[in-house]
């Protein structure tokens, strides 16, 4: 395990849900943007199921996710948000979701891109890491490694660019982890900025997201930390 040292001059985060940019990797984000790095964000799906209500109308709940998306992307100092507005459980790792993704990377130019690790599937005997983001990684994956770069993939999308470095999170097998003690505040801010997923228990979410960064930075003595999987593609 080692620090993270990065200072690349724009980033791209991919990722399923809403929310999900901001547990994963909104510290890392808020210090990124607060160094005047572009920090672009592309959200696949438009988080009309995420309620355990059946009474709340999609439309309703779809409207407060978008909401809450900009207003926690405001927080971060994130440049731009992308929605994508795939139905929940829908995403799919398909010709035209890469072609897509292939365009938002050509047309941004990030030198890092963040999104999910699609190799990790079940934590512990608790949790099965959804389908959405799965295939959201392995979207990512095959769009910029090597779509993205290569000049006959996806022609009409632009010209080719090569990603230098990707940071997957929510991963079996860490091997950097950034210093967010700056930022936590503001990643914690952002996380709450989801009131809809919070089920009226924001200081416990608060409690579990600054416990999970404490643990994430232990290895390299920090404060609190954010923890991925990195890929050097090109330097």
């Amino acid at each position: 395990m080692r620090a993270l040292r990065l200072q690349p001059r724009s980033a791209l985060a991919i990722y399923a849900h809403p929310d999900d940019a901001d547990v994963a990797a909104g510290g890392l984000m808020a210090q990124w943007a607060s160094e005047g790095i572009d920090v672009h964000l592309v959200v696949l799906c438009d988080g009309a199921k995420g309620s355990h209500s059946p009474h709340l109308a999609s439309s309703v709940i779809r409207e407060t996710r978008r909401e809450e998306l900009q207003s926690a992307a405001d927080l971060l100092g994130v440049r731009s948000v992308t929605s994508l507005d795939f139905p929940d459980g829908t995403v799919a790792n398909t010709l035209e979701l890469r072609e897509t993704l292939v365009g938002l990377v050509r047309n941004l130019t990030p030198e890092v891109v963040l999104g999910p690790d699609p190799t990790a599937t079940f934590f512990g005997e608790v949790y099965v890491n959804h389908r959405d983001h799965r295939e959201t990684g392995w979207a990512l994956l095959d769009a910029v490694a090597p779509a993205a770069a290569m000049p006959l993939y996806f022609p009409e999308q632009g010209p080719p660019h090569q990603v230098r470095v990707l940071l997957l999170s929510g991963t079996h097998e860490p091997d950097v982890v950034a210093d967010v003690s700056r930022t936590i505040d503001t990643k914690v801010k952002a996380v709450l900025a989801h009131a809809s997923q919070l089920a009226d228990d924001a200081a416990a979410i608060r409690d579990v997201v600054l416990e999970r960064a404490e643990q994430a930075g232990r290895p390299v003595g920090v404060a609190y930390g954010e923890a991925f999987r990195c890929i050097e593609l090109a330097f």
